[in-house]
């Protein structure tokens, strides 16, 4: 028999492997081709009924529609939804799972220690919808714009208090910036939630919180709350008299959104396909009017800008937990 040479042998051997990985690219674009060929799973890191779970599963239904197969909304909630990521995020990288996401996704990077690396281990599809927070105060507060607010702040040094849904969420870090950039403190009383945070805020048990405009707006219209400033760079449709942060002298921005991922490794003939797909969706009557209800609007945009948007959210909230000694158990 014989012996072939160490050369020959390597050569024999590197080609073997040339050949398997142009067979697995090859039968990998054919399966990229093909898709999507059997239904689809969004995974939802939240309990069923929230308001993620309602946008998911009205996304879910249009991309139904317009993928041609099912879309099936599982909800996996635990840890703060730090769970249900982490598992839409370990599923084969072949566009069949996805995993609804929202700003905690930047946010938790520098409050927990993750098992994932959020950038390097997902492929971002696009953003879904954004939507403002809203300056609230109880009406009790002697204030009428948000000037008047940071003066009486300034006046009284942690002379008021604001609410938030939780320590680290982003409605706690999203004020802390706020305060940051005003140049005034606040005394922060964190709950279990937003709900009984709005409910304390409207009762005057505390003085001010960043609200969401389907919570804001009908406290608002019967005026058991103020609502001095949004935090987008412009005025929102919704309710175009109230002015920006920007507007008050404070240069400061904060948006709220939703988005898709999938596991790191997902084929680019697939992430352009569901991106595609959910760009059209979210532009639809009936995702345009859940939005608008909510005070949300369409974010149909490219993969890169949401990826972007990502890295510059993490930086972001890493500044903020950082500057304001923000901890979590």
């Amino acid at each position: 028999m014989t012996m072939l040479s160490s050369a020959k042998l390597g050569k024999a051997v590197l080609g073997a492997a040339l050949t398997a990985l142009t067979f697995a690219a090859t039968v990998s674009s054919a399966h990229a081709d093909d898709y999507p060929s059997q239904p689809i799973k969004l995974i939802v890191p939240f309990a069923a009924g929230g308001g993620n779970d309602g946008i998911a599963r009205l996304l879910g239904q249009l991309l139904s529609d317009g993928l041609k197969q099912p879309v099936v909304v599982e909800n996996r909630p635990g840890a703060g939804g730090k769970l249900g990521v982490e598992q839409g995020l370990r599923a084969t990288p072949d566009g069949y799972t996805l995993t609804l996401i929202s700003n905690s996704y930047s946010v938790n990077p520098s409050l927990y220690k993750l098992p994932f690396d959020p950038v390097e281990d997902m492929t971002p599809i696009g953003m879904i919808a954004r939507a403002p927070f809203f300056v609230s105060v109880n009406p009790s507060v002697p204030v009428d714009s948000l000037g008047d607010l940071v003066a009486l702040a300034k006046k009284k040094p942690g002379g008021l208090t604001y609410a938030s849904s939780g320590t680290g969420g982003i409605s706690h870090l999203a004020m802390e910036a706020f305060l940051k950039t005003a140049g005034i403190t606040m005394i922060h009383v964190p709950y279990k939630g937003s709900a009984p945070a709005l409910t304390d805020t409207v009762s005057g048990q505390v003085n001010a919180m960043l609200t969401t405009a389907g919570s804001t707006l009908p406290y608002r219209e019967d005026k058991r709350l103020k609502v001095l400033a949004v935090t987008l760079p412009q005025r929102v449709s919704s309710a175009p008299d109230i002015p920006t942060v920007r507007e008050a002298g404070v240069p400061y921005d904060v948006t709220v959104w939703y988005g898709i991922v999938a596991p790191k490794g997902v084929p680019p003939q697939v992430q352009a396909k569901l991106n595609a797909a959910i760009n059209a969706a979210v532009v639809k009557p009936e995702m345009a009017d859940r939005l608008k209800a909510t005070g949300e609007e369409a974010a149909p945009g490219s993969p890169q800008a949401f990826r972007d948007q990502i890295v510059k959210e993490i930086a972001l909230w890493g500044n903020v937990v950082r500057e304001a000694g923000v901890t979590v158990n």
